[in-house]
């Protein structure tokens, strides 16, 4: 069975992409990151070839979207 990944944010820091990974993976929600081939190969981080899509499994989206909102809000923080 194919599964489908839905993007759930969109980042511009290679950073702060590895940091939201993280974050959901603690949660037990898989990640994939995804980023323009050349922007990569390259190391651009400005502009639209710097974007890093988060992506999750479509069935764990709307609690990936949650735990992102509370990150945001500070719920994370200590």
């Amino acid at each position: 069975m194919t599964q489908n990944w839905v993007k759930i944010e969109t980042v511009y820091d290679q950073i702060q992409a590895e940091l939201l990974r993280g974050l959901l993976e603690a949660q037990e929600v898989n990640v994939l990151l995804a980023q323009e081939g050349a922007a990569k190969a390259l190391g651009l981080s400005v502009g639209t070839l710097s974007e890093i899509e988060v992506l999750v499994a479509e069935r764990d989206a709307k609690r990936a979207r949650m735990i992102l909102d509370e990150y945001y809000g500070g719920e994370f923080e200590e």
